[in-house]
C-alpha cells in the first residue's frame, strides 16, 4: 500500500536536502486507533545523504485536536516535536532500534507515514486536559466538572478504621527504629 508521505531515494545525491509536508486530519483518520482527532501539522525534514547512510531530522509543528481526559470534550493542543533517525542501507527492511532503520539497497522511496504517526503520538502530553485560562481556571466543560465534583470521595471518609490503627503501629515502629 502506498502511503501518504514519502521521499525519493533514487536520484537523491549526497549532501543536504530539505522536504516539507502538511499533515492533516485525513492522515490520522486513516488509523483506527489514533488518539488525534483533527490535525494541522507541518513536517519539516532535514536530510543528509551520505554514501552508506542518511541522517534525518523530523520536526512536527502545529496543532492537534484531542479528547480531554477530564471532561471528555475536544480541545486543541499545540505540538512541537523534533526527532532524529539514522537510515542505513542493507539487505532488508528492519527497525534496528528506535533511532536506526535499515532500508534495502535499490529501494526507490522511503515512506514517512509510520514515523509521522509515531512521532505525533509520542509528542502528545501524558495528561490530555484543556489548558487553564489566564486566571489559572480550568477551561473544561463546567457541567462535567460539576458532575465530577459530586463523585469525589473525602479521603477521611473512605479509610477503614482498622487501617488507621495499623498506620499508628507502623508510625510508632518507624519512630523506634530511628
Amino acid at each position: 500500500m502506498r502511503g501518504f508521505y514519502s521521499i525519493p531515494l533514487t536520484g537523491l545525491k549526497e549532501g543536504s536536502h530539505s522536504f516539507d509536508f502538511k499533515i492533516g486530519s485525513d492522515f490520522f483518520n486513516s488509523y483506527e486507533e489514533s488518539l488525534i482527532q483533527e490535525a494541522t501539522l507541518q513536517a519539516d525534514i532535514d536530510l543528509v545523504r551520505r554514501s552508506a547512510h542518511m541522517e534525518m531530522l523530523i520536526k512536527l509543528n502545529g496543532t492537534v485536536e484531542l479528547i480531554c481526559d477530564r471532561c471528555l470534550e475536544l480541545y486543541t493542543q499545540e505540538m512541537h516535536t523534533e526527532d532524529r533517525i539514522l537510515i542505513k542501507f542493507g539487505e532488508q527492511w528492519e527497525e534496528v532500534d528506535d533511532e536506526v532503520i535499515m532500508v534495502p539497497f535499490g529501494e526507490n522511496d522511503f515512506q514517512l507515514d509510520h514515523l509521522f504517526y509515531e512521532f505525533a503520538h509520542l509528542g502528545l502530553p501524558l495528561k490530555k486536559v484543556h489548558p487553564d485560562d489566564e486566571n489559572g481556571d480550568s477551561t473544561c466543560d463546567p457541567d462535567m466538572l460539576e458532575r465530577l465534583d459530586q463523585h469525589i470521595i473525602n479521603e477521611d471518609e473512605k479509610i477503614d478504621p482498622r487501617w488507621k490503627e495499623l498506620e499508628k503501629l507502623k508510625n510508632n515502629n518507624n519512630k523506634k527504629n530511628r
